[in-house]
């Protein structure tokens, strides 16, 4: 199982910026996608962003599109995701996921501790 350590989550202001962090270790992670979920307080977790390793290509939530970016450092073995014009609403724990490629389909591989990211109005 792959381990996955977090940081950079805290305090903003609505319409400011923050930048999340990732590193895995413990794997290869050529056949690997990468990616953020989030759960606010009473709510269902909820799909962020993901980056596949080997292309770099990134998906998207529909609350986060053109305000959050997903990206990777192969080198560092980290990903981030950098969050722009936030609102309250994105105020969550964010969770790191590993998901492992197994015959065409995602499997879930390993979660971060989770990160906590606070938007104030």
């Amino acid at each position: 199982q792959v381990q996955l350590v977090e940081s950079g989550g805290g305090l903003a202001q609505a319409g400011g910026s923050l930048r999340l962090s990732c590193t895995a270790s413990g794997r290869t992670l050529s056949n690997y996608r990468m990616g953020w979920y989030r759960q606010a307080p009473a709510k269902v977790r909820e799909f962020v962003a993901a980056i596949t390793w080997s292309d770099g290509v990134p998906v998207y939530g529909d609350s986060v599109k053109g305000r959050f970016t997903i990206s990777k450092d192969n080198a560092k073995n980290t990903v981030y995701l950098q969050m722009s014009r936030l609102n309250v609403e994105d105020t969550a724990i964010y969770f790191c996921n590993a998901e492992r490629t197994v015959a065409g389909f995602q499997v879930a591989d390993g979660w971060g501790q989770g990160t906590q990211v606070t938007v104030s109005s």
